[in-house]
């Protein structure tokens, strides 16, 4: 064994624990107490930290406060008015419901604006990935639970609107950030052979 192997091997015997320990908890799941202000400026600025060709940063973070959430709920009903006009009031309440799901909750927007720079679209949105994993991955080191809010409403006018996206940026989802109120069992996850071949 070399000595610079050696030399590494307990800060990454603790970041593969960390990485392999790391499970996505539902938003529904999580409650206070929610991180500080520092702790939520530690975990955002790990962002920074992904890999980003060319350095453009084709990502930003918009922070939904307490006092917006009753906003947000408002563009959940109506992206979900969008797709459904015969959406029942049940069904509308559900949907409003996500806006307040964890005590931090943060919106991922993809920059794609060419003008940034001449790095192709998939390139950013894998920036972007890189940028909310480091982010899930603090979050846990810190003993919060983690997930991330996705599905078609995000790609309503609705949220577009209520996240003012112009017109070259993608919202991806929304991380939410919290004491996890509801224990989760471990799942089996793919290993190298699942996923790896060699030509």
């Amino acid at each position: 064994m070399s000595t610079h192997w050696s030399e590494h091997q307990e800060p990454l015997g603790s970041a593969l624990t960390l990485i392999h320990s790391r499970q996505s908890t539902s938003s529904r799941f999580l409650g206070d107490p929610g991180p500080d202000h520092a702790q939520i400026e530690t975990i955002l600025d790990t962002a920074g930290a992904a890999p980003d060709h060319r350095r453009l940063r084709p990502w930003r973070l918009l922070i939904v406060p307490a006092q917006k959430r009753p906003l947000l709920a408002d563009a959940f009903a109506a992206a979900l008015g969008e797709r459904d006009s015969q959406a029942t009031a049940t069904q509308l309440a559900e949907a409003r419901e996500k806006a307040y799901r964890g005590p931090l909750l943060v919106a991922v927007i993809a920059r794609l604006d060419p003008a940034l720079g001449p790095v192709p679209a998939p390139e950013r949105l894998i920036a972007a990935g890189c940028a909310m994993q480091n982010m899930l991955l603090t979050a846990h080191a810190m003993g919060f639970g983690a997930g991330l809010l996705t599905g078609t409403s995000l790609y309503s006018r609705a949220l577009q609107q209520f996240c003012q996206l112009s017109d070259t940026e993608q919202l991806l989802c929304f991380m939410a950030v919290g004491t996890p109120t509801k224990g989760k069992p471990a799942t089996a996850r793919p290993t190298m052979g699942d996923y790896t071949t060699t030509l």
